[in-house]
């Protein structure tokens, strides 16, 4: 890194540290809804695995409000957009399920005229400008502050609804590599043309990051999704009426802030959502373990079971036992060890091995 780099990211740190509290991202209760790890979305631009889906998560038209001053308030004649958001555990993803309805699609042009679905994911909730234009130091370079900072630490897509002749979305920086498997994926489902009016599905799903460079996906760092986290997340609908007259486009904003394209401080906030009771099971068995002390071969057992439970047994594969929820336990001879756990509660019995997990030297 060189020195001006390095001052450039001292100052962009600074300027992180010091926002204040009137720019902090809006939380309004927006979710995103967990599904379970056997339910996750075929990317098919079909919208029958979200039949699940709440419908008191669903962010639609109603919630979002013109920037550009065209519009008072939605008209469901003009445009009508529903967008839900999921996620599943253990894999850093946000699912988008876009549904709308135009009376005038517009996507004939290949360049940024084209009806859109602007998303802004902030998923450490960082804030903060993401774009060059937005940088703290202005006296560096643009190219500069493009390539070492916009988009990095958030991100900003442009999503072409839909996109016929070029590519699906526009990853507003230096990071085009983010818009590709294994990292995104994108179907669409509609069957009218320019100019045309009708009802459109986009499926898509892409990874939030907390540092993604220039240089590629080496070094990049993804958001880690849990649940009941808080992320930033925000959006805007780009609706082009006609392909010549501007005054005809809507900017319909999700956040109150028009400039949340390039200040995730700006936007909104998401908060990761636990699975819905229906898919919980009433007992189950689950561990964890740690190495706490290899010269001493200790190990540290963790319950991590579900339901109520009035008895634990571990078998740790070496002959000895426990009835403690979380043992520690010492292991005389080095191997792997096929360790058992068995709970027992109201909802009955259950048991949870694992086979040469543990292992110590």
């Amino acid at each position: 890194m060189t020195f001006r780099r390095g001052i450039c990211c001292l100052l962009v740190l600074l300027c992180f540290f010091r926002l204040p509290a009137a720019y902090a991202q809006e939380d309004r209760g927006f979710k995103v809804y967990q599904f379970p790890a056997n339910m996750i979305p075929r990317i098919d631009g079909k919208a029958d695995d979200w039949a699940t889906f709440p419908k008191e998560y669903i962010v639609g038209t109603d919630q979002l409000r013109d920037d550009s001053g065209h519009y008072p308030k939605a008209d469901s004649a003009n445009l009508d957009v529903k967008v839900r958001v999921a996620w599943v555990a253990g894999l850093n993803r946000l699912y988008f399920l876009y549904e709308a309805y135009d009376n005038y699609w517009d996507f004939s042009r290949p360049d940024l005229h084209n009806d859109t679905f602007e998303v802004v994911v902030d998923g450490d909730l960082s804030g903060g400008p993401l774009t060059a234009e937005m940088h703290p130091n202005q006296d560096l370079p643009l190219m500069e502050r493009y390539f070492a900072f916009h988009g990095v630490h958030a991100q900003n897509y442009h999503i072409f609804m839909p996109a016929e002749g070029k590519d699906w979305a526009l990853a507003w920086g230096s990071q085009p590599w983010i818009k590709q498997l294994p990292y995104s994926n994108i179907a669409y489902h509609y069957d009218f043309r320019p100019g045309q009016r009708g009802r459109l599905t986009a499926e898509f799903w892409i990874t939030p990051f907390d540092y993604a460079g220039a240089e590629g996906p080496a070094r990049a760092v993804e958001s880690v999704l849990t649940e009941g986290k808080k992320i930033g997340l925000t959006w805007a609908v780009i609706d082009y009426d006609d392909v010549q007259d501007e005054s005809k486009k809507g900017f319909w904003n999700l956040s109150k802030n028009h400039k949340m394209y390039g200040n995730t401080s700006l936007g909104t906030v998401f908060t990761l959502q636990p699975l819905a009771e229906q898919y919980l099971p009433k007992l189950a068995a689950q561990w964890s373990f740690s190495v706490t002390d290899m010269a001493r071969r200790q190990v540290s057992f963790r319950d991590e079971s579900r339901g109520p439970i009035r008895r634990w047994h571990w078998d740790f594969g070496d002959g000895s036992t426990s009835t403690e929820p979380s043992p520690v336990h010492r292991y005389k001879d080095a191997g792997k060890y096929i360790v058992v756990l068995e709970v027992e509660g109201p909802a009955g019995k259950a048991r949870m091995a694992k086979v040469w997990d543990v292992a110590v030297k």
